[in-house]
């Protein structure tokens, strides 16, 4: 089998069309993944992988154990940040310079870990009760280290569950009749940065709303010195145990409630049909009032919206139940900002690829979408903390395109290895706007 790293056979293939041009493949020299250096440095600002480290259980002891386990996570990390979304590039990418370098010692100068080396990790050692447990709240930990650096002053939660699609047969895997696949529905919940504060794998045919309290008051009790707190949710999530929980803990919350006679009877004056010719633009009306349901303690507070578009017959109704004081109209402007979760759902299947969840076992697969989880959570700590303004809209994709997938040539030296990147999507200026940004959230050296 030939080398990997595409180095086995140099002799260099010629082209037809010009026979002065040369192709040689030197996978040990050259590397497509340079920008992944600036997402090590992140990394290495935050201490992100080595409190993953930390965490992680080992059945082995000893400094260097520990340093391969911050060597393997990394790896797992790095390589889904790249779009390599599961192990099978793990040969290939155990010889890539960039790669190396982001694994560390010895990797540097050997190579990172083989593809059976990373499978034993992710589905074995990683698999560990004690491991997922730790895994599950690694991403909180995360956003922990970031919040040192820059506490927040406002916290808003949007719960939300997305479908991960399975094919064959995969423990754990269901029809949904919702989304119309066979699946998994995994529950994710994110702050207003759209981090993935926690996550969790679930039974493809369980409701949206399933195991809410597991993935929800972990999160909580971490901002509870927070004073502004909020919560946003669609329908799924109108269920009466999360209010009172959410009440109990101070937060402000908006939750699309499902529509029944009784809500539509309280505003039946803002259904029927405008007199005189219809408008040519969509016309609001928005309604507040006091509503309990059968199910309820107390009532609560309802917002009602109404909308009548042009060339429409019947209104579009939507109601949210809340405990915010604020006019109706921003009640449902607040609510409609929940539509962010759902364009971030959409990055981490596009950019992470975190549907790719292949493993016959659902504790292989609950370890995956943490991995996934963990290199988006990277990913975004690189777009709201150390991007310049020329690029600060770029989605996760872009940044994958543009700033990680950068060619370099590899030059070692006796002292220094030096990268040589092209200047194509980033240029000099703005990488080193990039590593400025960094150099700013390190922690001051201890006195």
């Amino acid at each position: 089998m030939g080398d990997p790293a595409g180095e086995a056979d140099r002799g260099a293939l010629r082209l037809d069309f010009d026979r002065r041009l040369m192709l040689q493949f030197r996978g040990a020299a050259i590397t497509s993944d340079a920008g992944l250096l600036a997402y090590r440095e992140l990394d290495d600002t935050l201490g992100l992988t080595n409190t993953g480290a930390d965490t992680l259980a080992d059945a082995r002891t000893g400094k260097n154990a520990r340093h391969l386990l911050v060597g393997l996570l990394r790896q797992s990390v790095f390589g889904r940040l790249a779009g390599y979304e599961d192990v099978n590039d793990a040969d290939r990418l155990s010889r890539d310079p960039a790669m190396r370098w982001v694994v560390g010692a010895p990797a540097i100068t050997g190579s990172a870990a083989s593809t059976s080396q990373m499978g034993r990790f992710e589905t074995e050692w990683l698999t560990r009760p004690e491991n997922l447990i730790a895994l599950a709240d690694l991403p909180g930990r995360w956003i922990d280290k970031v919040h040192t650096r820059r506490p927040p002053r406002i916290i808003v939660l949007d719960m939300d569950s997305s479908e991960s699609p399975t094919y064959g047969e995969q423990e754990g895997s269901a029809y949904n009749g919702h989304f119309g696949c066979t699946c998994y529905h995994p529950l994710f919940v994110f702050n207003q940065l759209g981090d993935v504060e926690r996550c969790a794998l679930r039974s493809g045919n369980v409701h949206s709303a399933n195991g809410w309290n597991a993935v929800l008051e972990p999160v909580v009790a971490r901002y509870r010195t927070v004073k502004r707190r909020y919560f946003r949710g669609d329908a799924a999530f109108a269920n009466p145990e999360i209010y009172e929980f959410l009440e109990a803990e101070g937060y402000g919350y908006a939750i699309r409630l499902p529509t029944n006679h009784v809500l539509q009877g309280e505003i039946g004056h803002l259904l029927k049909r405008p007199v005189g010719r219809p408008p040519h633009e969509v016309r609001r009306y928005y309604a507040s009032f006091s509503y309990q349901a059968q199910s309820w303690k107390k009532p609560r507070r309802v917002v009602a919206k109404v909308e009548w578009h042009p060339g429409e017959l019947y209104p579009r109704v939507g109601f949210i139940v809340t405990n915010l004081a604020r006019p109706a109209e921003r009640v449902v402007a607040f609510y409609n900002q929940r539509g962010t979760a759902e364009q971030w759902i959409k990055e981490g299947k596009g950019a992470i690829k975190w549907t790719r969840l292949s493993c016959r076992s659902f504790a292989a697969n609950a370890v995956r979408l943490q991995l996934h989880a963990l290199a988006y959570n990277l990913g975004n700590f690189m777009r709201t903390l150390a991007m310049p303004k020329a690029a600060a809209q770029w989605s996760l994709t872009s940044l994958r395109e543009k700033l990680i997938k950068i060619g370099a040539k590899v030059v070692s030296h006796g002292r220094y290895v030096t990268f040589q990147l092209a200047e194509v999507a980033v240029p000099r200026q703005m990488f080193q706007q990039i590593l400025s940004l960094i150099a700013r959230l390190r922690a001051p050296a201890p006195a």
